[in-house]
């Protein structure tokens, strides 16, 4: 009886599992190349797609870990929420992943790691983009330029670098971007001005030992203290996986979607 109740969990442990892998088939894979720029990205549209209509459109940015040439490592966090039927009916948006490669970051971050091996973000005011930053920014115009895009409602969010990269993609792309929300994410401070008038959900763990929560918790006070808008939230016993706790928040997607340009 044990053995046969063990061959229906793993039975119905590899079905799942191969749903799963069918699910994220339904991301459609497409490449932005112009002249030395070059993007990979899966994106996901909505059920019933029409191209005579507009949909809102979000750009969701991964961490280190998921860097690459594959052009799936991107979807390991976040992706499963916009496959959840719900959310497909619920808000049928066009949903992007980028993929930013090995050799380059989407932040125009320094990092150096100390003697414990630990490493130090120094994040620079201005500057160049990145190659991958380059390159994002010129397929998120091309996007855009799409006749099914509403352009009042285009979106940004990220974990880990990704949220480093959204606060600088909003400080580049000003007037873009309805909203966006920054997992444990980080930037200097004196490029807050610069997206300031933009809704931002800006989340971090407590215990974050990869980058420091005070990365968020001072750009939330800076935009408090300029009178704009920002929710910050402070999961107190979360390590640096808080995206996992940020994208089962109930709200951040009405949230997020509820944001047009004016």
């Amino acid at each position: 009886m044990k053995h046969f109740r063990l061959i229906l969990f793993v039975t119905f442990l590899f079905s799942n599992l191969q749903i799963s892998a069918q699910d994220f088939k339904k991301f459609d894979k497409g490449s932005y190349i112009k002249d030395k720029d070059t993007i990979s990205y899966r994106i996901l549209f909505p059920e019933h797609f029409d191209a005579k209509l507009q949909y809102p459109v979000l750009f969701v940015l991964h961490g280190r870990g998921e860097s690459g040439y594959d052009n799936e490592k991107q979807l390991t966090h976040g992706a499963k929420l916009f496959l959840r039927n719900d959310v497909r009916q619920q808000f049928p948006a066009i949903i992007i992943f980028p993929q930013c490669t090995e050799d380059s970051y989407w932040a125009n971050v320094n990092i150096a790691k100390d003697s414990a091996g630990k490493r130090n973000f120094t994040f620079v005011k201005g500057g160049k983009p990145t190659k991958a930053m380059k390159a994002l920014l010129g397929m998120v115009d091309n996007i855009l330029e799409k006749p099914y895009i509403n352009k009042n409602q285009a979106y940004v969010g990220g974990l880990s670098m990704g949220g480093m990269g959204t606060y600088e993609l909003l400080r580049r792309k000003r007037k873009t971007f309805a909203a966006a929300f920054a997992i444990c994410g980080g930037d200097n401070l004196g490029n807050v001005n610069k997206y300031k008038n933009v809704p931002l959900w800006i989340f971090h763990g407590g215990k974050d030992d990869v980058v420091n929560p005070v990365f968020s918790t001072d750009i939330a006070n800076q935009l408090k203290i300029v009178g704009k808008e920002v929710k910050f939230t402070l999961y107190p016993d979360a390590n640096h996986n808080s995206w996992d706790s940020a994208f089962g928040e109930p709200q951040l997607l009405p949230w997020l979607f509820s944001h047009r340009l004016k």
